[in-house]
C-alpha cells in the first residue's frame, strides 16, 4: 500500500494546557439510546476520546478529529444526523464497561483490535491501521528506537497494552509508569518524570504537532495498531452496516480527507488503501 506524507495544518489546533485538562471535561450523552436496527433513532450515543490532539479532543463541549469524523460519517450512514449524535468521553481504561453497561452505542477511540477485548465486546472494521511509536522531549537524541529505552522510564495510559508490547514483548527492561491518559503521560514527561512515552504513532502525532518545541516523535514505528468500533457483544448485524460504511468511507476519499485536516507537520504517514475489515461474528 502506498504511503502519504501529510504537511497539512493541524485541524482544530487547541493549546496544550486544554489538552492536559480536557480529560476533566464532563461527558456529553451517555444515554446508550441509539436504536440498534440501523435505521437511526432519536439518538446515538458515541464514545470517543477527549484529551488526544488530531483524534479525539474536546472543544467547548465538541470533540473534535479522525475519530470524531470517522464516528460522524458512520452515524450518517446508520440514519443519525450530526445532531443526533451524543457524546462521551471514553477513555482507555473504560471502553469494555462503556459497552457492557449500555452507556454508549459504540467506541472510536484509538480502540485497537484484540482478541483479549473481542472476548468481551464486538468489533466493526478495523478502520486505520496505525503503528506503535515513542515520544521523547525535543532536546533528547538518546531515544531513537524501543531497545534505547533499556533502563529508561516508560509511560502508558491505563487500559492500553503499549508499554508492555516493549516490556514484555520485546522484552526490553524499562521502569513502566502507568497514567491516567495520555494528557497526564505528556504533564510527566514535560516536567522530566518520566523519559518517553509510548502509543500509537496517530495519537504522537497529534501531540508532537502541536508542540514541536517541547516533544519530538521518535518515528521509528514498529508493531501494528488496528482501530475497530467498539460495540456491545452480540452486535452482528449493526458491526456489518458499520463494515459497509467504512468500506465507502475509503472508497469516496473522506477517510483520507479526514487524516489530512487532522495531522499537522510532522514525518507522520498513512496509508491511503482500505483496511481488510474482519469478519463480523
Amino acid at each position: 500500500m502506498r504511503a502519504r506524507r501529510i504537511n497539512s495544518a493541524l485541524g482544530g489546533a487547541a493549546v496544550l494546557a486544554l489538552a492536559l485538562t480536557a480529560c476533566g471535561t464532563a461527558d456529553v450523552g451517555g444515554t446508550g439510546s441509539g436504536d440498534d436496527n440501523g435505521d437511526g433513532g432519536d439518538t446515538i450515543t458515541i464514545g470517543v476520546k477527549y484529551d488526544q490532539p488530531g483524534l479525539g479532543l474536546d472543544e467547548g463541549g465538541t470533540p473534535v478529529g479522525f475519530d470524531v469524523d470517522v464516528a460522524t460519517y458512520i452515524a450518517e450512514e446508520l440514519g443519525y444526523s450530526a445532531d443526533q449524535i451524543e457524546w462521551t468521553e471514553a477513555a482507555s481504561a473504560n471502553r469494555e464497561s462503556f459497552l457492557q453497561q449500555g452507556t454508549v452505542d459504540m467506541i472510536a477511540a484509538t480502540y485497537s483490535i484484540t482478541d483479549e477485548r473481542r472476548d468481551v465486546v464486538d468489533f466493526a472494521g478495523p478502520y486505520y491501521v496505525a503503528q506503535q511509536d515513542i515520544l521523547t522531549q525535543a532536546g533528547d537524541s538518546d531515544i531513537n528506537g524501543p531497545d534505547d529505552l533499556e533502563g529508561k522510564v516508560l509511560c502508558s495510559a491505563s487500559g492500553s497494552r503499549s508499554a508492555h508490547n516493549i516490556t514484555e514483548d520485546m522484552g526490553i527492561d524499562a521502569e513502566l509508569r502507568e497514567a491516567g491518559n495520555y494528557s497526564e503521560c505528556l504533564e510527566l514527561l514535560n516536567n522530566g518524570t518520566v523519559d518517553a512515552v509510548t502509543t500509537d504513532n496517530t495519537i504522537l502525532a497529534g501531540f508532537a504537532a502541536q508542540n514541536p518545541d517541547d516533544f519530538r516523535m521518535v518515528n521509528n514505528p514498529f508493531g501494528e495498531e488496528r482501530y475497530g468500533v467498539g460495540l456491545p457483544a452480540g452486535s452482528t448485524e449493526r458491526c456489518e452496516e458499520i463494515n459497509e460504511a467504512i468500506t465507502k468511507m475509503w472508497e469516496d476519499g473522506s477517510a483520507t480527507e479526514y487524516l489530512n485536516s487532522a495531522f499537522g507537520e510532522t514525518d507522520f504517514a498513512f496509508e491511503e488503501s482500505t483496511p481488510e475489515l474482519d469478519a463480523c461474528a
